[in-house]
């Protein structure tokens, strides 16, 4: 997951995410990727659109 600079670190992502792996600390995002099922719900449910699938 890429987090982009905008990121306003509001958990919104963290309160939606289903399989709780987006831990909010003071300015940075951390997600358990290898839990992820790529389910996209954080992506939607971020208010300012900071969150982008990392493309392999």
């Amino acid at each position: 997951m890429i987090v982009r600079e905008w990121c306003m670190y509001c958990g919104e992502c963290a309160g939606v995410c289903p399989l709780n792996i987006i831990q909010v600390r003071e300015l940075t995002l951390e997600f358990d990727e290898k839990k992820c099922n790529n389910c996209k719900i954080c992506v939607k449910a971020c208010p300012v659109n900071a969150l982008e699938e990392e493309v392999v």
